[in-house]
């Protein structure tokens, strides 16, 4: 069907999609957005990806439409335990196909791989991608299929304007942020048009004039950032935090006091320095310096191989 709804009609701002926000099954209002915008694509075929699904239910991305919109869906999942929920909360709706296997980024593991024996189409409406990890490269990997809308969790604990993407590894769980995936979705030819508490929902480019939006930009549609912790140094070194002092998926504090670099006496603007702490910060460089050189040998692969 086609939508009703015109450019016209909604030449707002940026995050003019928030005012749709709804929960029936998903966490920060997430249902309600992508059914408007579905409606504004209008051309749709009533097919949905979950991965990882968990039950089908919890929080779910794709559990509204098909329990409530008559969807068909394909749900993928890796934990036993929850594809046996899986195959209860959706033992009668013959068009929900479950699917147990761990999503990766390989020719052998991909979600292209996954879905070919599925009679999901090339084009499906609507594809959730949340595994709390490596989100950024299962996407990244994805060629064969073309959703219309993809929504993808990003790490809201990493400031707006950081690009990261953590190593492709199974063992990490570290993210990417909102920048990063943006800058992911313009390379595959998608915009960003909403930007939840912890996902961003991208739209296939050919659609995008439909929603009316003046910038797809991560900074302009970021309206919630309380999940952030700023850490930043003062003049005489001390590390200063703003913003949350809790880890956000642990609930454990992150004390200032804690996160200091510099011994207390070397606290100090360097030109006040007396002779003695000049030669103190002399041997704690060398020996920061080495520690800093350690590290960096383990990431600088990761961060070649990205830039290449």
């Amino acid at each position: 069907m086609e939508s009703s709804t015109t450019t016209s009609d909604i030449d707002k701002c940026s995050t003019w999609l928030t005012e749709y926000s709804r929960d029936t099954y998903s966490q920060f209002g997430e249902d309600g957005v992508i059914e408007k915008a579905l409606e504004l694509i209008g051309e749709t075929d009533g097919w949905c990806v979950e991965f990882g699904a968990w039950d089908g239910l919890h929080l779910s991305n794709t559990a509204n439409l098909i329990k409530n919109k008559g969807y068909k869906g394909v749900l993928i999942e890796a934990d036993s335990q929850r594809v046996q929920e899986l195959n209860s909360n959706y033992s009668k709706a013959s068009d929900v196909h479950i699917l147990s296997g761990f999503v990766g980024w390989t020719e052998k593991d991909g979600l292209d791989v996954l879905l070919k024996p599925t009679p999901i189409p090339k084009d499906f409406d609507f594809l959730s991608v949340d595994i709390d990890g490596n989100d950024f490269h299962v996407w990244n990997a994805v060629d064969h299929y073309r959703p219309k809308l993809v929504l993808i969790e990003f790490n809201p604990t990493i400031p707006t304007d950081v690009d990261f993407v953590q190593p492709s590894d199974p063992a990490i769980s570290h993210g990417a942020s909102g920048l990063a995936l943006t800058k992911l979705g313009a390379r595959k030819g998608y915009d960003l048009v909403h930007v939840s508490r912890t996902n961003l929902l991208f739209v296939d480019h050919k659609y995008f004039d439909r929603f009316g939006i003046r910038s797809a930009s991560f900074r302009d549609m970021r309206i919630d950032d309380t999940d952030v912790t700023w850490i930043f140094t003062g003049y005489d070194g001390t590390i200063l935090l703003s913003g949350k002092r809790k880890m956000h998926f642990h609930g454990i504090p992150i004390r200032q006091k804690k996160m200091q670099v510099l011994p207390k006496y070397l606290r100090s603007f360097p030109t006040n320095y007396s002779s003695l702490q000049k030669a103190a910060r002399k041997i704690f460089r060398i020996v920061a310096g080495r520690s800093i050189d350690q590290t960096h040998l383990k990431s600088s692969d990761f961060l070649e191989s990205r830039e290449a």
